[in-house]
């Protein structure tokens, strides 16, 4: 069922632009950059970057935090979202009036039919993909600085984190393991373990784990491959020496693979990574 909804979300994702006379729900904070980025050694799609700012960003001289998120057209917008929006916006604008706690977040459109190419950083037999480390060194050595120069931020490891779900949950995990001098916090929602069993052993064999902050979630009604595939990542990084400090795994007996359950899921998550209580 899962891999069905995998490839369904590619097909979908190409009709984003059918939706754009509705009118939009993203917040005034959210804006889409003028500049479209291509990751050459993935595709030659025009990405749009959409860019959140906290609510006191225009009135202050402060940094901020960054969240760097893939599948940006179902972070703010309903008109573009597949199967609804995950409201960021609203929720990051909810947390900075009862907090006093600001964010930046990036969102890095999917590029459709490359989807899974983007996502994955080795290839599957039935599937494909396998691009996924030339999309993340995009997001290290490309956006990241460019964002960096642009706004303000705060761009230590300590302040940066790249959130995603499902395949998204997946690059997320492997970027922040594969950088963890650059994102230094991973939220892992649903991640797809299952696409390849060599990330495990890329796992074992990273070093700087001690800087990573990795917060996974994953629901019992989602599919049982990826039920066990976190659960058997969750003992992985604990005798690699993760401590309760350092990872939290939470497993929703309700979740199901879909975007009302990250919805619902994401501030938990951002609170938990930023000590945040």
């Amino acid at each position: 069922m899962f891999k069905k909804l995998l490839l369904c979300t590619v097909i979908v994702s190409l009709q984003f632009t059918l939706y754009s006379q509705e009118s939009s729900s993203a917040s005034k904070n959210v804006t889409v950059l003028d500049s479209l980025f291509t990751i050459p050694k993935v595709t030659n799609i025009p990405h749009k970057i959409w860019v959140y700012l906290p609510p006191n960003y225009q009135e202050s001289k402060q940094r901020f935090p960054v969240i760097y998120m893939h599948d940006a057209q179902n972070l703010f917008d309903s008109s573009t979202a597949y199967s609804g929006e995950w409201e960021v916006d609203e929720t990051l604008n909810t947390l900075y009036k009862k907090t006093g706690r600001g964010f930046i977040v990036i969102g890095v459109e999917n590029g459709g039919t490359e989807r899974i190419n983007e996502y994955t950083p080795w290839v599957h037999s039935k599937y494909g993909g396998g691009k996924g480390a030339a999309y993340i060194d995009f997001l290290k050595n490309d956006l990241k600085p460019f964002i960096d120069a642009n706004y303000r931020t705060k761009s230590g490891p300590k302040n940066t984190a790249i959130v995603g779900s499902s395949l998204g949950g997946f690059i997320s995990f492997y970027g922040g393991l594969k950088y963890p001098k650059t994102f230094g916090k991973i939220g892992a929602m649903s991640p797809s373990f299952w696409f390849s069993e060599k990330v495990f052993d890329f796992t074992k064999n990273q070093t700087l784990l001690s800087r990573t902050k990795l917060y996974m979630l994953v629901g019992e009604k989602e599919s049982e491959e990826m039920v066990s595939g976190t659960k058997k990542m969750d003992q992985l990084l604990r005798t690699l020496g993760f401590s309760n400090t350092q990872l939290k795994t939470v497993i929703r007996p309700e979740g199901k693979h879909h975007e009302h359950f990250w919805k619902n899921e994401f501030l938990a998550q951002i609170m938990w990574l930023f000590n945040i209580n």
